[in-house]
Formats: C-alpha cells, structure tokens, sequence
C-alpha cells in the first residue's frame, strides 16, 4: 500500500459534526476487521468530544470491545495521576467504563526518563504486533487519530526535532516540548504512526485556521509528513477552514 500524494479533506459543520464524523469512521474501521483490533489514540483537546461520544449509551454497543486495543500515540512524561497524561484522560472519559483493563495500553511513565519508556512501549507494541519489522501489508493499527498542534507538531513529533527524521525506532524519547506544557514526551515515530489502514486528523476550531493554512499550502512540517500507509484523512470543521477556500471545498 503506498501512501496517497494528498490527504483526503472532509469539512463539515461544526465541533459536534467532527465528532460524529470522526465516530462513525471509528467504528467502520472496527467493522472492517473481523479479528483482533488495534486503535491509536491520540491525545490534546481535539478527540475529547469523540471519546464522550463513543463512550455514550449511545454509541458503545457498536465497539466490539472484546475485541479492541487501544494504544496511544504520545504521552506527557508525568504520572498516570497527573492532569496531563493523556491515555488518564481517554481512560476516565470512555476507556474504563467499558474496555477489558488489559486490552489499555498505555506508555509507561513509572520508569527512569523518556528513553526507557520509549523502549519499554515499542516492546509492547513489537509483542502485540508480533515481529520487530514492519510489513507495510499488515498494519499496526486499524485506525490512528491525530490532532495538529499550532507549530505543526502531530504526536508529538515537533518540528525541526530529531525524532520527526526517526526511521527505525517505532518509539522515542522527547527530552523537551516545542510547545506547552512544557514537559518531555514520548512518541511514536512516523514510520509506526503510517503503519495504519487510517491516519484520522481531526481539526477543529477557528484557532487551528492559521496552521491549517499553512498544511494545505505544504509547508514541511510534521503534521504534513504524517501520512498512513493506507488512507490519510483531514476532518476538518468550518471553523478551522481558511477563509478563500470556504466556499470551494
């Protein structure tokens, strides 16, 4: 499977729209896969309103969840407890109430520094995924949400960063953010976030319009580089939208 030359662009309305959106292709993914599933969550303010929706009364009866694991992305180097950490926040908004605890994988913090988490978490990955290579035919995931930060950065691969350039490594250490909060990182690295049937982008919010500008006129950054092996989508509402191309997509 080779990566498409350009993301695929869905606007709709608004922040509601997004999330509805953002489920329902959530749960065609699920569908798709009659086996084991693997889904990569991401972390920030853009999945919050996704995570309430998919752990509504509403939606969960349509997650297998015997058969869904969920991995994530990136996470904040602070303890499971603190406000910060990103998989805590998936966890006590959908996660607990419904998904098997061993079926939650989230990147350890309760260990020396970034480094050893990184390593401690492509191991877990390495054991799920069963081989320490990567076949571009057989994912990693089914499906990897990610979200834009205002410097470009998705994960928490920031710009101008070594770790963007990480071609072997599934995950690495992040000594410092480029944005706040300003504590170290652990992230997969963009090989690893490919290996998806989908990347699913979601930007909302009239504050992502100038970086979102930026995207689509192709800037290097990390958030472009980003793409799945299978289908890389942009689901955007019309908010985040730049103003000249409103009316034309």
């Amino acid at each position: 499977m080779a990566a498409a030359d350009q993301p695929k662009l869905i606007v709709v309305a608004d922040a509601e729209a997004l999330a509805q959106a953002a489920a329902e292709r959530v749960i065609a993914q699920m569908s798709a896969n009659p086996g084991r599933i693997a889904i990569c969550l991401t972390g920030g303010s853009s999945p919050k309103k996704l995570y309430q929706l998919l752990g509504s009364d509403s939606w969960r009866g349509r997650i297998p969840w015997e058969r869904v694991h969920w991995f994530i992305g990136d996470e904040r180097f602070v303890l499971e407890s603190d406000p910060l950490n990103n998989m805590a926040v998936a966890r006590a908004t959908f996660l607990d109430r419904n998904a098997p605890a061993d079926h939650v994988h989230p990147i350890p913090t309760v260990v020396e520094n970034p480094d050893e988490s990184a390593a401690a978490y492509a191991h877990e990955l390495q054991d799920f995924y069963g081989s320490e290579s990567l076949d571009p035919a057989r994912p990693l995931f089914d499906l990897v949400l990610m979200g834009v930060g205002p410097d470009g950065h998705t994960a928490s691969l920031f710009p101008g960063y070594p770790a963007v350039e990480e071609t072997a490594r599934w995950v690495v250490g992040v000594p410092k953010a480029n944005v706040a909060p300003f504590v170290p990182r652990v992230s997969l690295t963009l090989p690893a976030l490919a290996s998806c049937r989908e990347m699913l982008f979601e930007i909302s919010g009239h504050d992502k319009q100038p970086i979102l500008t930026r995207l689509l006129n192709g800037e290097n950054l990390p958030a472009l580089r980003a793409r799945s092996n299978g289908e890389t989508v942009w689901l955007v509402d019309r908010a985040a939208l730049p103003e000249g191309i409103r009316g034309g997509r």
